[in-house]
């Protein structure tokens, strides 16, 4: 054995293992030195708007471009295999929330991706209420009553949905598991195409965040007779809460993330994060999210992993027991 080339090799071994964290730093430190994808689900969606007010600050304070780039094919699950297989350099993010991160794995017999190893979290950026949205023809003006009718028509109620395992489905199994009634899911191709089934009659319920019906609701075309939070929404205070109403554990959230490729080193990771922290910040931000419905939440990475899990045990045991499967 050649002993002056095995020194040499574990030298070379500990030289580059030492430097790693310089190649991090360094990485970090010119970071973003190309223009930056964001990905996220369908135009108008709350995923896309949230994306392009967060890219445009972005955008800003790196001085360099942030591409929003919309892929809402397969319920989200083509734009996640996209992020989860993109150089881990921070040139790829991702804003998704339930139906790839948490519910994904439990709906589709085979995907390519682990949303807890293949994606590395940095924020959780908004949450919109949830609300029980109602056609003012269906003749209830609070959750007892809702409940009360659902319990009448044995043969079940139906309710629509953004798509099957997206939050304004999974709320709905979760209400049928907790309440004892019969809801009949009927599935649309977005919350856009649910919101006309709504103004239509074409359904008469669905279980819809504030940033998408708040402007109906307003205008009274729709009516909302619960939100699904413990608290009072900033963005629509003047819906009662479930809890408010006599109902517990009801609570379901519109949430969305921001996320990196999993092996994205950590220090790009942290200087995404502090912008994030001061863009969340800013009073027109905030303001213009409340406009939208939404309202900002900032996390540091770990708690927006163990928030993740946490969602995941949640809304996996109410998918399993609904025996729910993607189309």
């Amino acid at each position: 054995m050649n002993c002056e080339r095995v020194v040499c090799g574990l030298a070379g071994a500990l030289l580059m293992l030492s430097s790693t964290p310089l190649l991090a730093a360094d990485a970090a430190a010119n970071y973003p030195s190309r223009p930056v994808r964001i990905i996220t689900g369908s135009p108008g969606s709350t995923a896309d708007i949230t994306a392009r007010f967060i890219g445009h600050k972005l955008s800003e304070r790196f001085k360099q471009q942030m591409v929003i780039d919309n892929r809402a094919s397969a319920g989200g699950i083509v734009g996640a295999e996209i992020v989860a297989n993109a150089a881990a350099d921070g040139s790829t993010l991702y804003i998704s929330g339930v139906n790839t991160q948490v519910g994904a794995p439990f709906l589709f017999k085979k995907i390519s991706f682990d949303p807890l190893k293949d994606f590395a979290p940095i924020s959780l950026i908004t949450n919109s209420g949830l609300v029980v949205t109602v056609t003012p023809t269906l003749g209830v003006n609070n959750l007892k009553e809702f409940v009360a009718l659902a319990k009448s028509r044995p043969q079940g109620m139906h309710y629509a949905s953004a798509s099957t395992g997206t939050s304004s489905h999974l709320t709905g199994e979760l209400f049928a598991q907790m309440l004892g009634i019969n809801l009949i899911h009927v599935p649309y191709k977005g919350a856009g195409f649910t919101m006309t089934a709504l103004l239509t009659g074409e359904v008469q319920a669905a279980f819809l965040s504030t940033t998408t019906t708040s402007g109906q609701i307003r205008a009274g075309k729709l009516k909302a007779i619960a939100l699904l939070n413990e608290k009072r929404f900033p963005g629509a205070p003047d819906i009662p809460t479930a809890l408010e109403q006599g109902f517990k554990g009801l609570e379901s959230y519109v949430w969305f993330g921001l996320y990196a490729p999993g092996k994205t080193p950590r220090a790009i990771i942290d200087k995404i994060n502090r912008e994030v922290k001061s863009i969340l910040e800013l009073k027109e931000i905030k303001d213009a999210m409340l406009q939208q419905g939404a309202e900002v939440v900032y996390t540091t990475p770990e708690a927006f992993d163990a928030f993740q899990r946490a969602e995941i045990v949640k809304w996996g045991k109410v998918i399993r027991e609904a025996r729910i499967q993607a189309q």
